[in-house]
This record gives C-alpha cells, sequence and structure tokens, in this order.
C-alpha cells in the first residue's frame, strides 16, 4: 500500500472512473517492475489497492442500469426472493431464465404486444405507464399465487411463501391483480383426522406409511430416512420420521407435538394429526383432538403392547374418552402391526383385541354399530392401508369385510375414511372459528378451524371476549388463498387493525349481530370417570383444569346442584366415581362458550387434575348477570 495515495472519491457524473478521483498516481521506477509494486498502475488489467471499492462500484452501477418497474426484471426479482445479485445472475442466462412459466407469459405477452419490433428506436428516457407495469406484472402474481399442493409444511417452505406473498409498498394495482386470482376453495369435504392411542402403538409410522403410500413423499426421502434409522439402530422408525421432524422425537422415538400433514383422495381432502402418545404430553393431544372431525385409534396388536396400552394408567383408555368428550364422532380402530412375528395375522388376536375394545367405546358414549370401524392393518408394509392385504398374508380378512363384520364394509383404511360423512356442518350458521394460535408477519395471521359459518375476505369481524373489530385481509387453506372457507376447514387468516397482542388462543373469531358468549360462571354436567385416589368425591371447592374447544383455564365447583342415582336426580353435597351430576364452575376470566345444545364443538367440556382426566360433560346454561361465587356466600 502507498501510504501517500489519495483517498478513493468515486464521482457519479463521470462516464468512466480513475482511481484518485481522477488525478493519476505516479507510475513507479522502471527497477521496481519485476517486484511487486506498493502502489498499483493504472492500468485496468493490474489489481490494486482499490478493487474491493471498483468491484461494489460496478455493482452499483449495474443496479442503478436496471429498470425497477421492467415486469421482467421484477419477476426475477421475485423469483430469487429479492436477491439482487442473484437476479442479475440469472438474467445473463437466458436459455434457464425460460424455464420459468412466469418468465414465458411475460416475454410471449411483450412479444404479442410488439414490443420489441423497435427497442433500438425507443427512447431510453421514456417512462413506462403504471396501467402497463401492472399488467404486465399480472401473469407473475398470479402465477405466485398459484395453489401449491404440500404433504410436510417444512419452515424453508413457510419462509419461501412468506417471501413471495407480496412486498410491502406495492401498488394498487398489483393488489387488485393478486385478488382476481382468488378460487372458492376445492369443493371436495375437508375431515381432520387425529391419530389417538397408546405410545408406541404405531401413530406416526401410520401417518408417515399413509403420506408416502399417497405420493405425498417422494422414495429418495425415504432412502434418507432408512439410512438415518438405521443409524440410530431403529430400523423401524423411518416412517415415522416423516411426522416426527425435531431432534428430540426421533432420538426418543416419541411425538411430543401435534404433527400436521394433508393429503387428498377423489373424495375428501384430509388434514392429519400425529397426536403424542405419552401421558406427558395429554394437553398437546388435546388440543389436536379438539380440532378433529374423526379419530384413529391405533392399537398395538403385538403381545404385550396391546395389554400394556389398554389396562388401567394406559393412554389407549384415556385417548378414547377425551376423542369423544371433545367431539369426535367418527372412531376408526386399525389393530396394528398384524404382520409381527407374535401375530402373524392371526384372527383370533384380532378378535380379542375388539372383544376388549367394544365394551369401553360403548361405555364411553359410542354408538359401535353406527359410529366405530376396525380394521387390521400394517402400517410399516402398508399392508390394508391403501391397499388391500393379499390373500397369501391374510385368509380371513375378504370374507369378514365382505360380510360386514364389526360395523365394516370396506377392506382398506383410505377406503374407509372416503365412506365416512360429517354432519352438523352449517355454513349458513353463525361464524365462530376458536383461535388455536397467531403470530405476526406483515399483519396479524390467526390460525384456527372453522367450526361454524363462512369465513370471507374483506369481511368485519369482531373478536370475543375483547369484542375488539378487524377486517379479514386473506384467507388460506393450505397454500391457496380463497374467498371464504367453509365449516371444517383449517384455516390462515390475516386480519387488519388488530395486532397480535389483540388476540390470544381460545379467543373466537365471530360477525355482529350474532356473538360468541363470554361468561365466567357456567351449569355444567359432568360424569366423573376417573377420580383421584386421595380426591375419591367431587364437591364443592374442587378445583381443576378445563378444556374447551381451545380453552385451558383453572376452574372451581362453586355449588352441586344434583346427583344422579338409580336415574333420579337427587340432592347430595358430594359426589362420586361413576356417578353423573350437574354443577356450577366458576372462571376467573371470561371465557367464550356456547351451550351444547345450540353448538357442541364449544359446549364440550373436559376437567383434567393431576395429570389425569377426572371427569366429562356438556354445558347446560351460562349465567352472564348473577355470579355464581356470590350465589354460593
Amino acid at each position: 500500500m502507498n501510504p501517500n495515495a489519495r483517498e478513493f472519491v468515486f464521482n457519479p457524473t463521470a462516464s468512466t472512473w480513475t482511481p484518485g478521483g481522477g488525478t493519476s498516481l505516479p507510475k513507479p521506477p522502471a527497477a521496481a517492475a519485476p517486484a511487486p509494486a506498493p502502489v498499483p498502475a493504472p492500468a485496468p488489467v493490474v489489481k490494486d489497492s482499490s478493487a474491493t471499492e471498483s468491484k461494489a462500484d460496478e455493482e452499483e452501477e449495474e443496479d442503478e442500469e436496471m429498470d425497477e418497474e421492467d415486469p421482467l426484471w421484477k419477476a426475477t426479482l421475485k423469483l430469487t426472493l429479492g436477491d439482487r445479485k442473484q437476479a442479475i445472475k440469472m438474467l445473463e442466462d437466458p436459455d434457464s431464465l425460460m424455464q420459468y412459466p412466469e418468465i414465458k407469459k411475460i416475454m410471449e405477452e411483450q412479444a404479442a404486444a410488439g414490443g420489441d419490433d423497435d427497442w433500438e428506436g425507443a427512447d431510453a428516457d421514456a417512462t413506462v405507464p403504471e396501467e402497463s407495469v401492472s399488467t404486465a406484472a399480472a401473469p407473475v402474481v398470479a402465477e405466485v399465487a398459484a395453489p401449491v399442493e404440500e404433504s410436510v409444511k417444512s419452515p424453508a417452505k413457510k419462509e419461501a411463501s412468506a417471501a413471495i406473498e407480496g412486498e410491502e409498498g406495492e401498488e394498487e394495482e398489483g393488489v387488485s391483480a393478486a385478488s382476481e386470482v382468488l378460487v372458492e376453495g376445492d369443493p371436495r369435504e375437508h375431515l381432520n383426522l387425529v391419530f389417538i392411542g397408546h405410545v408406541d402403538a404405531g401413530k406416526s409410522t401410520l401417518s408417515g406409511s399413509i403420506l408416502y403410500l399417497m405420493g405425498k413423499v417422494d422414495a429418495r426421502t425415504i432412502e434418507r430416512f432408512e439410512r438415518e434409522a438405521k443409524q440410530r439402530n431403529r430400523e423401524s422408525w423411518f416412517l415415522a420420521f416423516i411426522m416426527d421432524t425435531s431432534e428430540e422425537e426421533r432420538a426418543k422415538g416419541k411425538t411430543v407435538e401435534v404433527g400436521r400433514a394433508h393429503f387428498e383422495t377423489d373424495v375428501n381432502r384430509y388434514t392429519i394429526l400425529d397426536a403424542p402418545g405419552h401421558k406427558n404430553y395429554v394437553p398437546n393431544m388435546i388440543a389436536g383432538a379438539a380440532q378433529a372431525d374423526v379419530g384413529v385409534l391405533v392399537i398395538s396388536a403385538r403381545k404385550g403392547e396391546f395389554e400394556t396400552g389398554f389396562e388401567k394408567g394406559g393412554q389407549t383408555r384415556e385417548h378414547a374418552l377425551l376423542a369423544r368428550t371433545l367431539g369426535v364422532a367418527h372412531l376408526v380402530v386399525v389393530i396394528n402391526k398384524m404382520d409381527d412375528p407374535t401375530v402373524n395375522w392371526d384372527q383370533g388376536r384380532y378378535e380379542e383385541c375388539v372383544s376388549k375394545l367394544k365394551p369401553y367405546l360403548k361405555q364411553v358414549g359410542y354408538t359401535i354399530k353406527k359410529d366405530v370401524k376396525f380394521i387390521p392393518i400394517s402400517a410399516l408394509s402398508g399392508a390394508n392401508v391403501r391397499d388391500e392385504v393379499t390373500d397369501d398374508k391374510c385368509t380371513w380378512w375378504k370374507e369378514m369385510y365382505t360380510t360386514g363384520a364389526h360395523n365394516t364394509s370396506t377392506p382398506t383404511l383410505i377406503s374407509t375414511l372416503n365412506a365416512l360423512t360429517i354432519e352438523g356442518r352449517h355454513a349458513d350458521g353463525p361464524l365462530r372459528v376458536p383461535c388455536l394460535d397467531r403470530y405476526f408477519e406483515r399483519g396479524t395471521v390467526v390460525l384456527g378451524k372453522v367450526e361454524s359459518g363462512t369465513l370471507r375476505v374483506g369481511e368485519e369481524v369482531v373478536i370475543m371476549p375483547t369484542r375488539k373489530k378487524a377486517k379479514v385481509e386473506e384467507v388460506v387453506i393450505g397454500e391457496a388463498k380463497v374467498r371464504s372457507a367453509k365449516p371444517g376447514e383449517n384455516v390462515l387468516f390475516k386480519l387488519q387493525q388488530v395486532g397480535p397482542e389483540d388476540i390470544q388462543k381460545g379467543y373466537v373469531i365471530c360477525t355482529a349481530p350474532r356473538l360468541c358468549p363470554s361468561v365466567t360462571n357456567i351449569q355444567v354436567q359432568l360424569a366423573l370417570v376417573d377420580m383421584l385416589e386421595h380426591r375419591p368425591v367431587f364437591t364443592p371447592g374442587y378445583e381443576a383444569v378445563m378444556h374447551i374447544h381451545t380453552v385451558e383455564i383453572e376452574v372451581t365447583c362453586v355449588k352441586l346442584l344434583s346427583v344422579q342415582i338409580n336415574g333420579k336426580s337427587v340432592a347430595r353435597p358430594y359426589a362420586r366415581n361413576g356417578q353423573v351430576c350437574i354443577v356450577k364452575l366458576a372462571m376467573p376470566l371470561h371465557t367464550c362458550m356456547e351451550v351444547f345444545d345450540k353448538m357442541p364443538a364449544l359446549g364440550r367440556v373436559t376437567l383434567r387434575d393431576e395429570g389425569r382426566t377426572i371427569a366429562i360433560g356438556k354445558i347446560l346454561e351460562l349465567y352472564k348477570d348473577k355470579p355464581a361465587v356470590a350465589a354460593a356466600k
């Protein structure tokens, strides 16, 4: 470096630049020519100390030459998610650039309009009219907003889709072009499937098997999961890795959070909710089951595993009970691991599992001949999942389902799901969307399930219980922007005029004037199913945690109104395990809920104490004026 050299100054008005602000540096002496010169020669082919500034300056000139309103440049910039350097590189390779459909459309439109006929005579300083820019950009917006199918959401996909979704400062013409591509939504029915059962019954493996067989996961990904599972000495876990994505879940082989994935058939669209089976994660399981329309109860037929899950303390019992309480109307019981060496598709073992499950499922409230179906499967091999098991492996199954044994007349799990019909969905009813989660991403985004009514873009909604008003800016199902969402749909929708602090989990999105009630005192009919050993009676003053739709809140019994004994309601100061009682419950905060007879999805309650489900019930009455605590005093 030459300490006497002048500092580099860039002259933006100059057509070319020279080091030193136009002042030439002295040439080095001839004797020093062979050795590295401390001061570089001014020749452009020799790198000098200002190489970094030169490169940055050239990039600035390239950026300045780009017309920010040019449709081709805007489309390329969107493809690179705003990376200008990468966009310039793509423009330098036309052959690769023409592989993108949106680029082809722009080039074809420009060619049809004759824009390339007289490019040499075009005025370089002429401005492009706003209307032409908007029209040229419309195909790009339409292409970006087109529905994209996915199996399991990944953070990378989420970030990419968020970056593409439109940038700040977008002109009104671009917004109107994006709104034109909104669709009404898929006409096929949407069902939420929650996979429940004891730990290690094969829920995640079955979920992964369905996604693989339905073409949502490619063979290369499966091979990678097989190698990873083999490295962990858990060769049979590779299908579970599709749903269990975190390192903790894969290392322990236990699902912790409720996994989500999507698949569809010619008849219906489905969302898989892979619930954890361990007793420590029952609250997570409740959050998943609260959104479900159909429960898939996974039972392990392996010797010893079925008995462990079904005996007192096993999660098979509690999960079946919670599913019924949370409004899962249909239950498909799959007897898994039928290909295990201890079972080997033995009909006797299948009948043993079914005969033990039926009485308990009837006890928790299911009508066996209407609501419950039984299917033997092997999640690992895929037998009876999508394709029927072959006769050489199982000789008795074809005869059973053809005769309708155990209320099952379809051969596979997928065909059984396609045959189910969900009743009680009212698209013209009052809007009810309980909030499951919310976050901020260029606006307040809310995740929930439409329980009643229809959620529409542009509609003014009310957030209960705070009564804050907001406007629905956009509605997304999967990755498709739609005009409206009907009951049963899992939706992401963006709200205007409110922030993430204005809405919490358990709040309900409604429309005026039919708002969702919010109360602190309710009358509930409870069935005491599993009281604690050291607290065997239910009395006034009993405190527990209540789960209702997406809400989890502490409650206190303030009055025991009656207890049913031998079919008669009797006034008693306490109720025992196995009895049905009517009680008044008080909550510390206003909570959104409905009477069960008006809206079952928002009227079912579950009481838990010390990690155990002690009671299930339904709301009979909402107290708005007279507090129950004051009445008890």
